[in-house]
């Protein structure tokens, strides 16, 4: 046990401590310790017990005020959940895996994450791995030879902790890994997913699926996206497929930033980002609420929209041709991607609107773009067909087409370009947030059985169709009354009759 000096306690420890008597044994492990003495607050809290987790924690609920929630019952785990300012933690109560304490921490996974103080005494580590050396050295160890043949998932954890805590994966480590890789298949779709998610949400998400690339993960958990690397691209693309997906993942990062309420606009020293800001940084708050409320409670929709950037593409794989000529062509990629991408998803196991919404943003992601190469400003038609069509993910479709341009043209974007697509996607947000009632969503002039009572027809296709040309001219502004309503239905039918 080594002596550590006084440190400052997050709110949430010293209101543990308040709560659980003193004689208690209780230690503070994992994550928590390495992010306490990193000088860092964790916002969750792992605790271990020498026995009964679960009723240890449920009781512990009670006294905090939390909910309870049997995390493993195989493990005897607990984890209490706690609303506080909109915000939830969790408090997660194992029991020892081992006889001891020290058995516990010596079967856990990292160094870095095998270290426990006690509850009470705070100031005493115990560290039989020598986790506090490696966190000072910032590198991440495995806690022992046989750590991911006992875990798989470890691998991806490993990623994600090497990737968020900026430290260098130890060589053995590294080859451990590697060698482990295999055994991912044995790890259910659901750990993998959610492991995947945290990388996803991570402020450099690249940089792990960078080293999972270099670890030959990918295949086991991605595998389309291998088949991306060294596909050649036409100009304006100044890089092959994975290259430009990477990069537009790392665009989209920086946008969505840049775009954070909170971000300050003296920093944005890039053109682009500057000009985004100026253009569309008037709704700033419309698309952090739009994040807030279209978020699954594990998993935000910034990481859905991250995985929708890395398959955006992936249709180009099997879309690839080269004429004659040498000019390539991608004939129908974003519908093979949206086929590939839902595939994938229903693997992961991910929920059905998140599959339709992945899937929607990958078929339609080169809409704004398509717009934009009209050289008009999109009309109030084309606002409507395009969130007929999107609905609410053509928010996202959004800011994945402005990452999506910059990373085709990298450092050769053309200003008055760049210009014109962000008014593009000015004039959809615009349309989405400022407009609803008139351009997306107008209120019917006429219902069904107005049509049908009044032009004698019977229900059927027919009158879905009609209804559907009533609400694109009333959103093009061409019909504002229900008399005018009624003549376009009486032209447009007798269009179809001749």
């Amino acid at each position: 046990m080594m002596q550590l000096p006084a440190y400052p306690l997050p709110p949430l420890i010293k209101r543990l401590q308040t709560a659980i008597a003193p004689h208690r044994e209780v230690y503070l492990v994992g994550g928590t310790v390495r992010d306490m003495l990193r000088g860092r607050a964790s916002h969750d809290v792992d605790l271990v017990v020498p026995r009964a987790g679960m009723a240890f924690a449920r009781e512990l609920a009670r006294a905090l005020g939390g909910a309870f929630y049997p995390l493993d019952t195989a493990r005897d785990t607990g984890r209490i959940i706690l609303e506080e300012d909109a915000t939830r933690r969790y408090i997660d109560v194992a029991v020892y895996r081992g006889p001891t304490l020290e058995d516990d921490l010596r079967a856990r996974d990292f160094t870095v994450n095998a270290m426990a103080v006690p509850l009470h005494r705070p100031t005493q580590l115990i560290d039989p791995t020598h986790g506090l050396r490696d966190l000072k050295a910032k590198v991440l160890r495995a806690c022992s030879p046989h750590a991911f043949a006992d875990d798989p998932l470890r691998v991806l954890r490993g990623v994600r902790l090497a990737v968020a805590l900026q430290f260098r994966i130890e060589p053995q480590t590294r080859a451990q890994m590697q060698q482990a890789v295999p055994l991912l298949e044995d790890v259910s779709p659901e750990r993998q997913r959610d492991e995947l998610f945290r990388m996803l949400a991570l402020p450099k998400p690249t940089a792990a699926i960078k080293t999972l690339d270099a670890l030959g993960v990918l295949p086991y958990l991605l595998p389309e996206l291998p088949r991306l690397h060294g596909i050649p691209q036409p100009p304006p693309h100044q890089a092959d497929v994975w290259t430009h997906t990477l990069h537009t993942v790392e665009w989209l990062g920086r946008l969505l930033t840049a775009l954070d309420p909170h971000y300050e606009q003296d920093h944005a020293a890039d053109f682009a980002l500057g000009f985004t800001m100026v253009r569309i940084g008037r709704y700033r708050e419309h698309l952090a609420e739009h994040f807030r409320t279209h978020s699954h409670p594990e998993r935000p929709l910034q990481s859905l929209l991250s995985l929708a950037a890395l398959y955006h593409d992936v249709g180009k794989a099997e879309t690839f041709t080269r004429l004659p000529d040498g000019r390539i062509h991608f004939h129908g990629h974003p519908e093979v991607g949206a086929q590939r991408v839902a595939r994938r998803a229903r693997d992961l196991h991910l929920s059905n609107a998140e599959t339709q919404r992945l899937s929607t943003i990958v078929r339609h992601h080169m809409r704004p773009l398509l717009l934009t190469q009209t050289g008009q400003r999109p009309s109030r038609r084309a606002v409507y067909r395009f969130f007929r069509d999107t609905g609410d993910a053509g928010v996202d479709i959004c800011l994945l087409s402005l990452a999506d341009v910059l990373a085709t043209y990298g450092h050769t974007l053309p200003h008055d370009f760049w210009q014109a697509h962000l008014e593009t996607v000015r004039t959809l947000l615009e349309g989405w947030w400022e407009q609803r009632t008139a351009v997306v969503t107008p209120p019917p002039l006429l219902s069904g059985h107005d049509v049908m009572e009044q032009l004698g027809l019977r229900p059927g296709p027919l009158v879905g169709a009609l209804l559907e040309a009533l609400r694109e001219a009333q959103a093009a502004g061409e019909i504002q009354t229900p008399n005018e309503a009624l003549a376009f239905a009486q032209r447009w039918l007798a269009e179809r009759e001749t």
